[in-house]
């Protein structure tokens, strides 16, 4: 704790009471908490999460109408995603994960960096709209991480790992899925619906793989955990925030 942020998080108990971020303070005390095994690999485990791989998307009401607009207007977003992949392939990333650049895994990015990309809005407008308008005006989005549409190679795999914390939940819309895609989250191996969404929490161990012989593409949403409450995001942001500022200045 620094004293910005022992500053940040006094603003945030005189607002929203003492014990409104008391989880996320337990998260941050010395020593590891008791934690499911395959969460393991995980940075930060908040205590008080459902410890639930595997999320029903419309089980939340706070996602509903994100996972509704998603699904309905699925046919626009694949088309313009599709017509960016085959005439705007300039656009498109190799996708860095965790500093390891993996060239069998395209990206598109539509918010990075803690705002929407502003330039995608040419190229898949539908999405884009979507985003801003049912994640990003609304305040379910995860401004910590990212939002993009993810193109597996054929051939491409995906390692097992755990993503860096449980308090942000991870949304798929699948947009154009071939025939050997999959999903395995916590040992439970699933495929893609193409227009459905899937939702997981990626703190459990999991990968994917393209065994197929087209590209498997999803549009990934990074969305706060429903499970967390407003004045604990606001304390969450400022320790992530304060974290990456160190490491920037070491």
């Amino acid at each position: 704790m620094t004293p910005e942020t022992e500053s940040a998080f006094a603003a945030i108990r005189a607002e929203f009471g003492k014990d409104s971020i008391d989880r996320v303070e337990q998260m941050l005390a010395a020593g590891r908490r008791e934690r499911h095994p395959l969460q393991k690999a995980a940075k930060w485990v908040m205590p008080g999460i459902s410890p639930t791989p595997w999320h029903d998307p419309y089980a939340y009401a706070e996602l509903a109408s994100l996972v509704r607009a998603l699904e309905a207007d699925h046919r626009a977003v694949k088309k313009e995603f599709g017509s960016a992949w085959a005439d705007r392939r300039a656009v498109f990333s190799d996708y860095e994960h965790y500093l390891t650049r993996q060239r069998d895994w395209q990206a598109l990015y539509l918010f990075r960096e803690g705002r929407l990309v502003e330039e995608s809005a040419a190229v898949v407008p539908a999405a884009h709209r979507v985003l801003k308008e049912f994640a990003v005006d609304t305040g379910i989005l995860c401004p910590l991480l990212e939002c993009h549409f993810s193109t597996l190679l054929p051939g491409a795999v995906i390692e097992p790992h755990c993503d860096l914390w449980n308090f942000s939940i991870n949304l798929h819309l699948a947009v154009d899925i071939p025939d050997g895609c999959s999903i395995t989250v916590a040992g439970e191996t699933r495929s893609w619906e193409e227009g459905k969404c899937l939702l997981f929490d990626y703190s459990f161990e999991h990968e994917a793989r393209n065994e197929g012989s087209a590209p498997r593409t999803c549009l990934l949403i990074d969305l706060w955990h429903p499970e967390t409450t407003l004045p604990e995001r606001r304390a969450l942001e400022t320790v992530v925030h304060e974290v990456r500022r160190l490491m920037r200045t070491e």
